[in-house]
């Protein structure tokens, strides 16, 4: 590739095949926002291939080393790393953003054996709530009091992916649940669980699914703060999320006979629902309680990253 234009491609090939509720909702979006949405999506995914496709974790880590450098010296020779740098100077998005999102995947690399909620929110904040403040600068938000919003709702996003790929995860030699929810249950017995794992994994993923809810809610109160024709877009992705959790709760916290989705009558349910202005209970509406500072895991996240909430959670040790 030697053209935006061909990093743009690649970027909404990569968003139509692996970013499908991503996808359905940046029609909503207007064509610029849009556009940035998609190449700042093709750029995480490439981090995140560049991780699970190398061919040994060494290799991985020298393909993430190279791109660090890339965001460090501001060059690149790659052209989706170029289209990379060329979006984080139009919409003013600080190297520091992307490091953390590189931190967080270059841990996938070693062993992944979460031992409590903390080191669960840290890792969350470095591979989502880093995307939600790149989405923030793509979409032209300039109210500082966004940012602890967007980082919530990619922190609730992430959540969602973790109870949703359990077991997928669990092949990769991963496991994402909390030992104080889990114990020290080995990737290998969420695999193909006994009974009583389980049991132990269906609470846990409960767990998790309400945590995610308060920064779902959390996120949708921060969409006052996007210009308006964004609105709607980030909404319904969000809630078509938050709907694969609604599934997996559905199915009784069944995450290992088949993948939980939304599919597309339900899609077209929320995004009506959202242009409305109104949604039934199944697909998120109803009477979510609005999280306030004392309800939060970490109290009121301040207005930006490197701040004291990210350092109690870890993420600016």
């Amino acid at each position: 590739m030697n053209s935006p234009d061909a990093a743009y491609a690649a970027a909404d090939q990569l968003l139509a095949r692996h970013g499908r509720s991503f996808h359905w909702a940046r029609r909503l979006l207007g064509t610029r926002h849009a556009e940035r949405a998609t190449r700042l999506y093709g750029f995480c995914r490439r981090i995140d291939d560049l991780a699970d496709d190398a061919a040994s974790p060494a290799a991985a880590h020298a393909a993430l080393d190279t791109v660090r450098r890339a965001l460090d010296t501001g060059r690149s020779d790659d052209a989706e790393v170029r289209d990379m740098l060329q979006l984080m100077d139009s919409c003013h998005i600080d190297a520091s953003i992307p490091l953390e999102l590189i931190r967080g995947v270059r841990s996938d690399l070693g062993e992944v054996r979460f031992a409590d909620m903390d080191e669960l929110l840290r890792y969350c904040y470095r591979v989502a709530g880093t995307v939600g403040l790149m989405m923030t600068a793509a979409l032209d938000v300039t109210a500082p009091e966004a940012l602890p919003h967007a980082i919530d709702l990619g922190i609730a996003m992430q959540l969602t992916n973790i109870c949703r790929d359990v077991r997928d995860d669990a092949l990769l030699g991963r496991r994402y649940l909390p030992a104080t929810l889990v114990g020290e249950l080995t990737p290998a017995a969420l695999v193909d669980p006994s009974v009583a794992v389980r049991a132990t994994a269906t609470h846990a993923l409960c767990t998790l699914l309400d945590l995610a809810d308060r920064f779902y809610a959390s996120g949708e109160l921060g969409l006052r703060f996007l210009p308006a024709g964004a609105r709607t877009g980030i909404l319904v992705a969000a809630r078509v999320y938050r709907g694969i959790g609604l599934v997996l709760r559905e199915r009784e916290y069944d995450c290992w006979s088949s993948r939980a989705m939304v599919g597309n009558g339900g899609k077209v349910a929320i995004t009506l629902g959202a242009l409305a202005g109104t949604l039934g209970a199944r697909w998120g509406g109803g009477q979510t309680p609005t999280p306030t500072s004392s309800a939060r895991p970490y109290g009121a996240l301040p207005p930006h990253p490197g701040s004291a909430w990210l350092a109690r959670a870890g993420v600016a040790d």
